[in-house]
């Protein structure tokens, strides 16, 4: 559909994102992660603020850093006390339509249509993407990886212990 509406796809790769927990007040309401592009080393730092919502189109401040080597903002960033909260590995396509970042995600959890571009223009392009504003997601990836995550987590259950005779020692009792 993004091809026939006249869409170039700009960019295609794997990252690994890492979600930080991190010391004192600073990180209460911004969020910290690095992304690692395609295995590395190069990747992404980002800081969000608190998101907001008005008619389905989720605003944010955000920064971002590109990152020459992954494991030495890693190594910073665990000496300034931020440790890795969770990781969650994606897929993704960013296209370009109208002046509008039209990117494909695909989780573990789940596929997903993000729109960057002027908010004015949002909800229109959405539509005629067959997607409802009014239903867009608030939860961020990261909330949705922690709750996937969580929910997949086995039992704290004591282990049962299985014993099998070596297949040598099968063939003795036969």
């Amino acid at each position: 559909m993004l091809r026939e509406r006249g869409a170039h796809m700009s960019a295609r790769y794997r990252e690994e994102n890492f979600r930080f927990n991190g010391p004192g007040k600073s990180t209460r309401n911004t969020t910290l992660r690095l992304r690692v592009l395609n295995g590395g080393p190069h990747g992404v730092l980002t800081a969000k603020g608190p998101a907001k919502f008005d008619g389905g189109v989720k605003t944010r401040e955000e920064t971002e850093i590109d990152v020459k080597d992954t494991h030495a903002v890693l190594d910073m960033l665990d000496q300034l006390g931020f440790r890795v909260g969770w990781t969650y590995p994606k897929r993704r396509s960013l296209w370009m339509l109208d002046g509008v970042a039209v990117t494909l995600d695909v989780l573990d959890f789940g596929w997903f249509v993000e729109l960057e571009g002027p908010a004015s223009a949002l909800p229109e392009l959405a539509r005629s993407l067959g997607l409802d504003p009014a239903r867009a997601l608030r939860d961020s990836y990261s909330v949705m990886a922690r709750k996937h995550q969580t929910a997949r987590k086995p039992t704290k259950s004591a282990a049962i212990a299985v014993i099998r005779p070596s297949a040598a020692e099968e063939k003795k009792e036969s």
